[in-house]
């Protein structure tokens, strides 16, 4: 039974209004379906996959350590990412992966947790 692809990040939240936001408005991620749930919740498309799944928890805590370092997503055309990350005032960091053509660019959604988006620099596009 070998893996095929990871499914989707569900995160749980006490601001989901903003976290839709900052997915929609800074990842360009879209709002898509989502099952009839008795919990509030929002589930976010990445081509044409949801891939990040809210889930509202209005007495949620922030977690001081926590168990998930980061998820990541692949991207293309990192000019145009970093510059709707400085239009929506997102601070961002950079890293290159030793021995790939992959340029990291890490950011923090508004609950904290950490996002990876990677770029393939080997490609003319990106």
């Amino acid at each position: 039974m070998p893996l095929v692809w990871l499914d989707h990040v569900n995160i749980r939240t006490a601001n989901l209004e903003k976290m839709i936001q900052f997915y929609v408005d800074v990842l360009g991620m879209e709002i898509g379906d989502r099952p009839s749930f008795q919990f509030n919740g929002c589930w976010l498309y990445c081509g044409g996959r949801a891939a990040v799944h809210l889930v509202e928890h209005p007495s949620i805590l922030a977690v001081i350590d926590p168990q998930i370092e980061h998820f990541a997503f692949r991207a293309r055309d990192i000019p145009e990412f970093l510059a709707k990350l400085k239009t929506h005032g997102v601070p961002y960091s950079m890293a290159t992966v030793p021995d790939l053509e992959l340029e990291q660019v890490h950011i923090f959604d508004p609950d904290g947790n950490h996002i990876e988006v990677a770029f393939d620099t080997s490609k003319t596009e990106c």
